[in-house]
């Protein structure tokens, strides 16, 4: 498996970020109440351009075009950096250091960060194996799954309560597992997506039980303090 239409995929899945976000942000520059500070709309550049990304890079190899796509992914180098810190703004802008305790909401966008680090760190790390690279870069992406997700069940769907969340999230392992089963035959690189399970699967466990150790709660309360926004 080469996953050379993923990028096919990853513009499907454009258009259902817009179709997700479009009540509660892209429909507001059209009636005028769009109100959102630049540290969101920061975030929103970085991701889009992320997404982009994965679009453009697997269509590249698609077509061949070998050079152009190692130059984008130098990009990647700039960029990815420049997403983590717009993700930890926006945390710091958004989270107040009042909240008691602050760690298990402070949790939710570092919870993806490590999503996306464990398989932005595989990609990078076997660059030179194609196979080994995409599914990392396919980690990477699924990322954005979830908020993505969770805006389609509550915007569109009008799910409320915590169905929109349990159902994101849901959807995330059910992509994992199916990748799972059609790589069980796989010789090279199939241990990406079982390890990216387990990885979702701590982070997870640890945001629905609220766990919540002195030393996160300590690092959350210094960190959303902090006067960057």
């Amino acid at each position: 498996m080469k996953f050379q239409n993923t990028g096919y995929y990853y513009l499907a899945f454009l258009v259902l970020a817009f179709v997700g976000f479009w009540p509660s942000y892209f429909s507001k520059f059209f009636d005028g109440s769009a109100d959102f500070n630049q540290y969101f709309q920061f975030h929103v550049v970085t991701a889009l351009l992320w997404v982009a990304m994965l679009v453009i890079q697997p269509i590249l190899i698609r077509k061949k075009k070998f050079a152009l796509h190692r130059t984008i992914g130098k990009f990647s180098y700039f960029l990815v950096p420049i997403l983590f810190i717009s993700v930890l703004l926006l945390a710091n802008n958004r989270i107040s250091p009042e909240l008691e305790p602050v760690g298990p909401e402070f949790w939710i966008p570092f919870k993806d960060l490590l999503i996306f680090s464990f398989g932005f760190g595989v990609a990078i790390w076997y660059r030179h194996s194609m196979t080994i690279h995409a599914r990392g870069m396919i980690v990477a992406g699924l990322a954005l799954f979830e908020p993505v997700m969770v805006r389609v069940m509550y915007n569109v769907l009008g799910l409320q309560g915590t169905y929109p969340y349990i159902l994101g999230i849901s959807l995330g392992y059910v992509v994992l597992m199916v990748l799972i089963f059609l790589e069980r035959n796989e010789k090279q690189g199939r241990w990406v997506f079982p390890v990216a399970f387990f990885v979702f699967l701590i982070v997870h466990i640890i945001r629905i039980t609220g766990f919540n150790p002195d030393f996160w709660e300590r690092f959350s309360h210094w960190f959303v303090s902090l006067p960057l926004t």
